[in-house]
């Protein structure tokens, strides 16, 4: 039980919000509001661009893979599902991330030049046992982030040309993203996530329209579900998908006014819903099965320049993403070897290259698009976007003086304290044994699988097997034979007829 002094302190420190930053004085001359207009970015719009271009970006290829190993219905219910349970967490996040900083500006400190992350709000409001854990778990989630990102710009330049294989294409692009050490904060994100936000668009509604028009391939099947590990891995591949909040925290405190940020995961949500549940409805009903071994939806449209032009804003869009995932792990590390306040940005450029190196060599060991992502959302995203945020949420607001004094209360509509405190454990308890139990069951299962079926540092995961001199083969037929548990195709199925 606290004391009256302590309840005094944390009144004081807890009030009503103040406004946190005004917004941006407008430039005087031509080329400063050209600058600003592109580049200089934090009103309630650029945070929404930033959202709904950062929730999806490769995975929108892999989502009819997981269709064919959820089947529809379940395909469909859990894309709602995972997109309001994700909303809900964000939301807990910019409430936690108001309340720290609150506090701490109320004690004079001064964030001009220092980017508030997830882990400083978990210290802060928890102390450090909770910034730890939360370091550990956020970092290693953009780790891999950014690692998928690097393997689908490999996976979709192959389908324009295959002149190289997968792995040489990862060396490429890993050092054309290295290129990313240059940009210094998520300010200057504005015309990038604009930008990104109608690539993904346009690549959504190409997939969904060119399986429309293409049709049902002969024969089709639809018999998903029919393994627990398919449906589990499936599962987790869409709690991925909206799990795109790591980096939350870091848009949140590049705007003016963060206490904007409330709903603004929600309704990009609902607009990546008008894009994911077409796309990948569509693709799934034209070919049903034949995504089992195919998780990267490219492969079994016919190339077209329609599809070419998917494929390259998709390239231009994985590099943002993976700036956006790459950037919060390049301000910790500028954190830990005290570089993060230098006003260089040359200097802050190079010492930012280390850690892109890692990432670079993770994406050669484990190529297997698709079923890392599943792996990925199991083991990581599970603990850091959904488990974390609301046993957080729990844990600061336990005291009645803490709710009392809250920066943000909750909603009336959820119930106020004693609705979110249960929507808040019914996420802990689902996320950890569905998400985290069955899902890491099942992606660890399906990923060894990868591993002893095509092996590490493979040379082109996924890709049909050609001798030496033979002409190209021409695009996938339509009606193999699907191997008995479709986990892993060996090497010489893919194109057989």
């Amino acid at each position: 039980m606290a004391s009256d002094k302590d309840k005094v302190v944390e009144t004081v420190i807890a009030g009503s919000y103040v406004e946190m930053e005004t917004e941006g004085k407008p430039a005087k001359d031509l080329k400063s509001r050209v600058s600003s207009f592109f580049w200089h970015g934090g009103s309630a719009y650029d945070a929404w661009f930033s959202c709904a271009s950062n929730q999806v970006a490769q995975v929108l290829l892999t989502l009819p893979y997981s269709f064919s190993q959820l089947g529809m219905l379940s395909g469909i219910i859990f894309q709602l599902f995972y997109g309001i349970l994700g909303s809900w967490t964000a939301y807990l996040i910019s409430v936690l991330y108001l309340e720290y900083r609150t506090r701490k500006e109320r004690e004079k400190a001064d964030f001009r030049n220092h980017v508030i992350q997830w882990f400083e709000v978990l210290d802060g409001l928890l102390g450090k046992h909770w910034r730890n854990v939360g370091l550990a778990f956020n970092c290693t989630f953009l780790l891999f982030g950014s690692v998928i990102q690097l393997i689908a710009c490999a996976s979709n330049i192959y389908y324009i040309n295959d002149n190289l294989d997968k792995r040489t294409w990862t060396y490429i692009f890993g050092a054309c993203c290295a290129t990313t050490v240059f940009i210094p904060s998520f300010h200057n994100y504005r015309i990038w996530s604009f930008l990104g936000l109608v690539m993904t668009t346009y690549t959504a509604w190409y997939l969904a329209i060119a399986s429309l028009l293409h049709g049902q391939v002969e024969g089709v099947k639809h018999s998903g579900p029919t393994k627990m590990v398919l449906y589990f891995t499936g599962a987790t591949n869409i709690l991925y998908t909206f799990g795109g909040h790591a980096v939350t925290v870091e848009i949140m405190h590049a705007m003016w006014k963060p206490q904007k940020f409330k709903a603004i995961y929600l309704f990009a949500t609902l607009y990546v819903l008008t894009l994911t549940l077409p796309s990948a409805s569509a693709v799934y009903w034209a070919f049903g099965d034949l995504l089992l071994n195919h998780s990267n939806a490219f492969a079994l449209l016919p190339r077209s320049p329609f599809r070419d032009m998917a494929v390259i804003l998709m390239l231009i869009h994985q590099f943002i993403t993976f700036g956006f995932a790459c950037t919060p792990l390049y301000f910790v590390w500028e954190k830990a070897i005290g570089m993060h306040e230098c006003k260089s940005m040359c200097k802050r450029a190079a010492a930012r290259l280390p850690v892109v190196i890692p990432i670079w060599f993770l994406a050669i060991i484990f190529p297997f698009f698709g079923p890392i992502n599943s792996t990925v959302g199991s083991l990581l995203v599970s603990f850091t976007v959904y488990i974390i945020p609301a046993l957080a949420h729990i844990f600061t607001f336990k005291s009645a003086a803490a709710r009392e004094n809250a920066v943000e209360q909750p909603p009336r509509f959820v119930g106020r304290w004693a609705g979110t405190y249960t929507i808040n454990v019914f996420i802990v308890v689902w996320v950890l044994l569905v998400g985290f139990g069955f899902g890491g069951w099942a992606s660890m299962v399906n990923f060894v699988r990868q591993i002893d079926t095509f092996g590490l540092f493979t040379k082109c995961y996924q890709c049909p097997p050609q001798a030496a001199g033979a002409p190209r083969l021409p695009p996938p037929a339509f009606t193999p034979r699907l191997n008995a548990t479709a986990f892993a195709p060996s090497p010489s199925y893919h194109h057989h007829h």
